[in-house]
């Protein structure tokens, strides 16, 4: 081979680096393997995977690489064929939702299904407008970054289009852990950025929400917000898009959506979800209802996707919810999720540096800050942290406004062995390296 033809693919691939952030990137680890709650590389040193929630039931789960393969040695083409796997899958998924959730989409990642349900809404609707929450991340398309705080204010900047709404952060937002009524004060705000959007002649077509916003910091929207905001967004002539992306699939333990944690009032007009479907296989998905499906058919405009609802896909989906069932993973999100966020109450109590735990299920957040009382953001405390766990072997990672919350997402099948060995790991790294104080 040309030496000199080998030294340009590898001096464009040190280019498209550049805008690739990899885990631990002084110091990258390469991963060969994963099994479980663990992960393995290539000198077969095991790590606890705390950050992986898109293998939901684990990586390499024997039922969903059986069924995969079966699947692929026996038929995998486009869904303009019939096929069993996508009725059979739409019908499980259809038993988990509001009965007025009724028509499926299926796609390849979140990214996509974000894009499909911002078309439906605005189909939908005839208006072009959507509100937003703050830090908000719906996916990397232009479409989606264009709603995406995170990454618009970093880029060309916010469009006439997009209107953004406080995050319902309790902790370090606009009305605390101490108001009365957080839900309400925090859906208010949405009805007053609605008002604004109207006084300008514009109209809404959706409020684009994440069940339990992630990368705002894993927070757990405060009970009565979304029924409050619906109704606001109804009466404007919008819908309700809910992304369940991060945190579907029986993740928060008490419900198999986030979003059913704001009471049997809260029904969105459209749902996505993605990551966790599939257990590392790309499959996606956009639910909705018959009258914004309506709306959007009769464009005269068909919508077709090659890959998203393939038999081989649609197995693997299947085979997930069953070991979501037959291994009862909502009971040990619940029950393990109790216990790690127990046990990080007690580092709060314990390290001075612990502001915040938050967060339910296998949805957990730990908020590190230099001044309780200020609520400083300790940003460098938190990166060293994640540095030092990596170190002890252990896989976490920052989100937040600040990057000063350690994030925890684990594979459903992390045990309460393992939420023993974090909050020790986390309390000698504390103990040893940055707070002495203690309460």
């Amino acid at each position: 081979m040309d030496h000199a033809y080998v030294s340009l693919k590898l001096c464009v691939f040190s280019i498209a680096r550049q805008s690739i952030k990899l885990f631990y990137s002084d110091n990258p680890v390469k991963i060969v393997r994963g099994r479980g709650q663990y992960l393995y590389d290539e000198k077969d040193v095991r790590y606890l995977d705390c950050i992986s929630n898109v293998h939901h039931v684990g990586h390499c789960h024997p039922d969903v690489t059986r069924a995969a393969t079966a699947q692929m040695e026996l038929l995998n083409t486009n869904s303009r064929f019939l096929h069993d796997n996508i009725i059979s899958y739409a019908n499980r998924l259809s038993a988990t939702l509001p009965d007025k959730l009724s028509v499926f989409y299926f796609v390849n990642s979140g990214s996509e299904a974000n894009d499909l349900a911002l078309r439906l809404a605005q189909q939908y609707t005839q208006h072009e407008d959507v509100i937003v929450l703050d830090h908000a991340y719906h996916g990397h398309l232009k479409s989606l970054i264009d709603i995406s705080p995170y990454k618009f204010r970093k880029l060309s900047g916010q469009k006439e289009w997009v209107h953004v709404a406080p995050l319902p952060d309790i902790y370090r937002g606009l009305y605390r852990e101490d108001h009365p009524n957080p839900g309400e004060a925090y859906a208010d705000t949405v009805r007053d950025v609605i008002e604004d959007v109207h006084s300008k002649g514009r109209k809404i077509s959706a409020f684009f929400c994440e069940s339990l916003p992630s990368v705002g910091g894993q927070i757990i929207l405060p009970q009565g917000y979304l029924t409050k905001v619906s109704e606001y967004v109804r009466s404007a002539g919008g819908v309700l898009v809910v992304d369940e992306v991060q945190t579907g699939f029986g993740r928060v333990g008490s419900h198999f959506w986030a979003f059913q944690m704001q009471g049997e009032a809260c029904c969105p007009d459209i749902v996505t979800m993605g990551k966790p479907m599939g257990n590392g296989h790309p499959l996606a998905c956009v639910v909705t209802t018959e009258q914004v499906a309506g709306a959007f058919a009769g464009t005269g405009v068909e919508y077709f996707n090659t890959f998203g609802g393939n038999p081989v896909s649609c197995a693997i989906g299947l085979a997930v919810l069953n070991v979501l069932e037959q291994e009862d993973m909502r009971g040990n999100a619940t029950r393990v999720g109790a216990h790690l966020k127990d046990l990080l109450n007690k580092l709060q109590t314990k390290h001075q540096i612990v502001g915040d735990v938050r967060g339910v299920g296998l949805f957990l957040g730990l908020e590190l800050v230099v001044d309780r009382e200020l609520r400083t953001p300790a940003t460098e405390v938190a990166a060293a942290v994640v540095k030092r766990l990596r170190e002890e072997r252990i896989f976490v990672s920052t989100d937040g406004p600040f990057e000063s919350v350690i994030k925890f997402k684990p594979p459903m099948c992390f045990s309460i062995a393992d939420a023993d060995l974090v909050a020790q790991k986390i309390d000698h790294v504390l103990t040893d390296e940055y707070c002495d104080q203690t309460e």
